[in-house]
């Protein structure tokens, strides 16, 4: 005949199985408290940038306060490849697609102004043969980028005139252009298509 277990007898059954009996070893969630979840870390925020008045992003941090106007980090390239080197290896291709990158870049960059993506390409594609089509579409672009380093809270350096000269300088309005755009991106240094604020 079986007897039945004293209380105190460390081998006595539970009716869910056996339990341990004695305090929980250090650090265990058993003895029916709750079993923490996974902690939820917070979205990395915007890169900060001039004008914004917040602190350098970092990792984790929330840098964006609310509605402030966010766009797209634009892509630093090298004027001189940009200008020489790429279009020498592409056969000149490069060029037109640089031309269509930047517009959709600074579109992306601020949401809130009007820049048109394929136009200015399309004006150096089939209307090129008319000179002029193609030299005001190089000096609105001036326009532009200088519009987005004001839109970074910049001072404004890029002149669509000077841009337009270039144009009969060995075509050096590439090489120019370029280099103020990577003012802008030099103002937040995030990669390409990282969101950031932009002031308001």
């Amino acid at each position: 005949m079986t007897q039945p277990h004293h209380p105190s007898d460390p081998h006595r059954l539970h009716p869910a199985g056996p339990q341990p009996v004695g305090p929980p070893p250090a650090g265990d969630a058993g003895y029916g408290a709750p079993v923490p979840g996974p902690q939820a870390h917070p979205a990395p925020g915007p890169h900060s940038g001039p004008g914004t008045g917040l602190d350098p992003w970092r990792p984790g941090e929330l840098a964006a306060p609310p509605h402030a106007p966010v766009g797209l980090a634009m892509k630093r390239r090298n004027p001189v490849a940009v200008w020489l080197g790429l279009p020498l290896i592409t056969l000149g291709i490069y060029g037109l697609v640089w031309y269509y990158r930047i517009h959709r870049e600074m579109a992306e960059f601020d949401p809130r102004r009007q820049v048109p993506v394929a136009g200015p390409l399309l004006v150096l594609l089939f209307l090129g043969w008319t000179v002029v089509a193609p030299l005001v579409s190089f000096y609105n672009t001036g326009q532009r980028i200088a519009d987005s380093q004001r839109s970074a809270g910049l001072p404004v350096t890029c002149s669509p005139v000077v841009g337009l000269l270039l144009c009969f300088v060995f075509g050096l309005q590439t090489l120019y252009y370029q280099t103020e755009l990577n003012r802008v991106v030099d103002a937040y240094r995030a990669p390409e298509g990282t969101r950031i604020v932009l002031p308001g």
